[in-house]
């Protein structure tokens, strides 16, 4: 069986950032899978469930209603080792190019007052939500992605480095 490519990153090397994790080919075009990453997995704790929950529900809701990207917005929805989320857009096009977006939808959840959909009519898991903690990872991330947008890291995985067998096939170790 195939190792997925979101596999072969180094995750010992990987920093917080906006990463495109794949480009999927399709009739019309192209759908994009980014990897929105707020902590340096194994290395800072995992995001707070609650909190994600949070930021799950709020930044969707920004996604979703921004009058430029609206309907290029296909999913956004957290990681299982809750150290970011994943962002899929219609067409395909480099990080960089949705900084922008990503650095407002963060810094937009300041704002907030309520977490959007947060009743039990909405969500399946209504009562796990903690917006206090939302807001503070994401004034974090937010001010990390200001501070660090010229850095190239940001944008760029960090490969894992993989031997490469005498027929060809590339040796896993796990």
């Amino acid at each position: 069986m195939d190792l997925i490519p979101s596999f072969s990153v180094d995750h010992t090397r990987i920093v917080p950032g906006i990463f495109t994790s794949r480009v999927d080919t399709v009739e019309n075009g192209a759908i994009t899978t980014y990897d929105i990453r707020l902590t340096r997995p194994n290395k800072e704790p995992a995001i707070d469930v609650a909190a994600m929950h949070s930021l799950e529900h709020i930044i969707a809701t920004f996604l979703r209603n921004d009058p430029e990207w609206k309907d290029e917005i296909i999913y956004w929805g957290p990681m299982g080792c809750l150290t970011g989320f994943y962002l899929i857009l219609k067409g395909s096009r480099p990080p960089r190019d949705i900084y922008g977006l990503l650095l407002n939808a963060f810094r937009s959840v300041a704002d907030s007052q309520i977490v959007p959909g947060a009743a039990p009519q909405n969500c399946g898991n209504y009562l796990m939500h903690n917006l206090g903690m939302a807001k503070w990872y994401a004034a974090k991330f937010a001010d990390y992605l200001a501070a660090n947008s010229g850095k190239a890291e940001i944008f760029e995985y960090p490969k894992a480095e993989r031997l490469v067998t005498q027929d060809g096939h590339q040796f896993y170790d796990s």
